[in-house]
Order: structure tokens, then C-alpha cells, then sequence
């Protein structure tokens, strides 16, 4: 309580115009939810600072005289920055008003509100920033937090304040190569309620669509500023179809030589096949899609609306037109043992995908966040722990320890490949000897070479739910 009352002091008057937007960490690219919210407090004549910890430091004078300081939670690993970042937060801005604003911050509310932060959004959270500002300005009562999910005006994003392109994750070519590389969103939320996902508890089945004129002015800006490509952080790029297509038409007869990618679900790939070469033509480089597991069973649990043979269709189907698919895996869950991971690795030879899957990715545990629709299984929720504030979710074992014994084998394998630039093909074919030996067996020869075409991808893994590292609880 002593923190929430300290929040409630009121600030010099000298500083009450001032809002400071903190994004803890954006799998490496420059946060469209710090530039879209300074936009509007700017346009209404708020001094507004931006402060990325993936590539800055909490440091005293951008935090000074701040009215109001706004923390962007867009995914678990930030949220478990956010956690280690706000006692320093509040140290170097005792006035300020602390709020929080993204998908992770609903579902986080009651732990967040005892570690000092005042007022918490979700969904549309703009016009709540900004009457939150106004009222702290205006010296009255601030608003209460909430989900706002009512249709915005989009402003074009305002990227004045963060670090470089440069400095960001970079495009990197299958010859090695690098390319800058931008970052926007050409809608929110999503109209599927997959039963693990993070926009669910939020969006429950709704999304938003950012008008083109406005995407596109954001991305011309950006290519002014060097990008060559552009990477769309949609939770889904074609939850609206004839958006997505406009969109990256209208693009391509502006800048025919930008390339970009895309998150497109397994069932979208499928339903929307005539799309494929459409993304192609306008300098589609890649799609990331959530296949999360190979095993139909674990598909239906996750209600994720796809089977392991439609993995198999999209993989196929893009292909063919021309475009890599990068696709990201649960491969831990409750329902997956030893033989189903080995599956999962051997599904992944059999179609040419070793060279598209960063090793981070054969490490994701099943994480369970408060409001998760996995807590409407009753058969699951009883093997659930009492929610764990370090975790951010309510901790399961599973029934072979051998499998979680694995997990926690296989994550620092990873991370020591990452560390030490190990190429794709060498981290695979050790985590694929660690489970055939968990499991008693000796694994099959690989082939000598890369299982697949290297693709072109971000220097940073997509991964939303993994463990954050040292270095990124100790960057601020």
C-alpha cells in the first residue's frame, strides 16, 4: 500500500506535462506501441520521452520531472523485465503516476498493482494514455484503468525519440548479409480464440484494423530512415484478407523493392491459398506461423484450428509460390511426451524445415498466464500450482519428469548455440541427440548438410513466452 500512496502524490506543477513510455523488450524491433501512443500525447501538446531497455538504459534526466510514466507490456518476457525494471523506475521518478499498458498488463493487474503500478489498460489503450495525462495535467482525479476494444483513429506512429533502425534487429539474408529493417502493424487483436494465446483474454475474438494511408506513411517514414524491409507485427496478417491484400499492393507500387514479412495462421494459409502468391509478388520474404505442435491432439487442446496435415498443406503451398515459411512451436505441453517430441524433430527433417527454426524454439514450455482459456480445461486445471508472480503463470510438471528434465536440457542448449553463433544444423542435431537419449535410444544419421534452404530471417529468434535471459533482467 505505502507504494500505491506514494504514486498518489502529486508532482511539481513544472512536470505535469510530461509522460515518459517505457518499453522493456519488443523481440528486438522498434516498438510500434511506444510511437503510436507518443503520437497522440504529442498532437495534444505533452512532452513525451521513449525509452526502449532493449537498447537503452533507465537513466536519471529522461526520467526527470515525469508527470507520468507509461510501461508497454506486449509479451510474457517483457512483463518479466517489467517485474525486475519498476522498483528502479520508481526510484528515478517518485512522482510520476505508474501505468501499464499492452496484453500482458490486464491479466497481470493484482500483481502489478503491488508493485506500485497506479493505472492498467488494455486493448485500444491510446485515448485512456492520453485522458490519464490530461487528468494528471489538469490536477484532477485520474480515470480508472480497464480493456478498452472500441474502434481509434489511428494516428501515424511518431518514432522521434527511440533509437536508430540501425540499432534493431536486422534483416539477414541466407548469404549472410544484413538489411535494416522496420517494424509496424497493420491490425490488432485477432478473430480466433486459440486457447494458449496471450491476445485472447484481452481481444476475446476481436481485432482492429490501422487504415492503410496511416501504415503506409509509417513505413514511407521508416524507409527514409534506411529500412529495407519491414516486419508487420499483426498477432495474424490475414484476419482481414482483403485488408492484408490492399495493404501490401498498395506497398509494392510504392516501394517495389521494400520486402517485409508476415504472421499468418496454419488454417489462414490454408483457407486463403490464393493469397500466397500475392505476398510473393509484393516481396513477401518470409511467414512466421504458430504450428506449436505436430501431434493432432495437442492441436485440438490448444484449439489452435488447424491438424498436423494442414502443417504439412501450408508448408507446401509455400513452397511452391516461393516463400519460406518460419514456423514457431510449443513443443512442451502436459500432453507431449519423449516420443512426441522425437516426432516433432523428425517432422521437422522429413520437411526440410531444420534450417528455419532458430534452436529457441525446440525449448518452449506451455506457459499458463492468469486468464488463459486453458484454464477452462478442468482436467488440466487440477494438475495446475497456485499462480507463481516469478513465473507470471501457474506452473505444471509433467507426469514423465524425463520430459521436463529434457526442457530444461534442451533451453540451454540453446541458449549456449546462441551465444556461440552455433548454425542451425549443429544445435538441431544435438538437441535431437539429447531426446533420443532421454528416451534410451540412439538417434539416426542426419544428412551431412543443411535440412532445408537457409532462409532469410531477423537476427532476432521470434519467441514471445521463453525464459528471459540475465542479461535482459540486468540491461536497465
Amino acid at each position: 500500500m505505502s507504494a500505491l500512496r506514494h504514486q498518489s502524490a502529486r508532482p511539481p506543477a513544472a512536470a505535469t506535462a510530461r509522460v515518459v513510455l517505457v518499453n522493456p523488450y519488443e523481440l528486438g524491433r522498434q516498438p510500434f506501441a511506444l510511437a503510436e501512443p507518443a503520437a497522440w500525447l504529442r498532437r495534444a501538446g505533452f512532452e513525451v520521452a521513449c525509452i526502449d531497455l532493449s537498447r537503452q538504459r533507465l537513466e536519471p534526466e529522461k526520467l526527470a520531472g515525469a508527470a507520468l510514466v507509461g510501461v508497454y507490456l506486449g509479451m510474457h518476457t517483457a512483463t518479466r523485465i517489467a517485474v525486475e525494471a519498476l522498483p528502479k523506475l520508481r526510484a528515478l521518478a517518485p512522482h510520476a503516476h505508474l501505468a501499464a499498458y499492452g496484453l500482458y498488463a490486464p491479466m497481470n493487474a493484482t500483481l502489478l498493482h503491488t508493485l506500485g503500478v497506479a493505472t492498467v489498460f488494455g486493448g485500444e489503450s491510446e485515448p485512456d494514455l492520453l485522458a490519464l495525462a490530461e487528468a494528471l495535467r489538469d490536477g484532477r482525479v485520474p480515470p480508472a484503468g480497464g480493456v478498452r476494444l472500441d474502434k481509434i483513429d489511428f494516428l501515424v506512429p511518431d518514432r522521434s525519440g527511440l533509437p536508430p533502425l540501425e540499432r534493431y534487429a536486422a534483416l539477414v539474408l541466407p548469404d549472410g548479409s544484413t538489411q535494416v529493417a522496420g517494424f509496424t502493424e497493420g491490425s490488432r487483436g485477432c478473430k480466433h480464440r486459440c486457447r494458449h494465446c496471450p491476445v485472447v483474454p484481452v481481444y476475446d475474438g476481436r481485432f482492429r484494423i490501422v487504415p492503410i494511408p496511416v501504415v503506409i506513411e509509417d513505413i514511407r517514414r521508416q524507409v527514409a530512415a534506411g529500412a529495407a524491409h519491414i516486419s508487420f507485427g499483426d498477432p495474424d496478417f490475414f484476419n482481414g484478407p482483403t485488408h492484408a491484400r490492399r495493404l501490401v499492393e498498395t506497398l509494392h507500387r510504392e516501394f517495389p523493392t521494400l520486402t517485409y514479412d508476415v504472421t499468418v495462421k496454419i488454417e489462414h494459409l490454408v483457407h486463403h491459398a490464393e493469397l500466397i502468391p500475392v505476398l510473393r509478388e509484393t516481396g513477401c520474404r518470409f511467414v512466421t506461423s504458430a504450428v506449436e505442435s505436430v501431434d493432432d491432439r495437442v492441436l485440438e487442446r490448444l484449439a489452435k484450428g488447424h491438424t498436423a496435415a494442414d502443417f504439412a498443406r501450408a508448408v507446401a503451398l509455400l513452397r511452391a509460390a516461393g516463400v519460406a515459411l518460419a514456423p514457431t512451436f510449443v513443443p512442451f505441453t502436459p500432453w507431449t511426451g519423449l516420443e512426441g517430441y522425437v516426432e516433432l524433430l523428425e517432422r521437422l527433417v522429413e520437411l526440410e524445415l531444420v534450417e528455419s527454426v532458430p534452436p529457441v524454439q525446440l525449448s518452449i514450455r506451455l506457459l499458463v498466464p492468469e486468464g488463459s482459456r486453458l484454464l477452462d480445461l478442468q482436467d488440466f486445471r487440477k494438475r495446475l500450482g497456485p499462480f507463481d508472480p516469478a513465473l507470471l503463470g501457474y506452473p505444471w510438471r509433467h507426469e514423465d519428469p524425463r520430459v521436463d528434465a529434457l526442457q530444461q536440457q534442451v533451453q540451454d542448449l540453446a541458449a549456449d548455440a546462441e551465444a556461440r553463433a552455433l548454425g542451425r544444423h549443429a544445435a538441431f542435431a544435438a538437441i535431437r541427440e539429447l531426446a533420443y537419449t532421454a528416451l534410451g535410444r540412439t538417434a539416426p544419421a542426419l544428412p551431412p548438410g543443411p535440412i532445408g534452404t537457409p532462409a532469410a530471417h531477423l537476427s532476432e529468434a521470434w519467441y514471445c513466452c521463453a525464459e528471459p535471459t540475465r542479461e535482459q533482467l540486468q540491461s536497465f
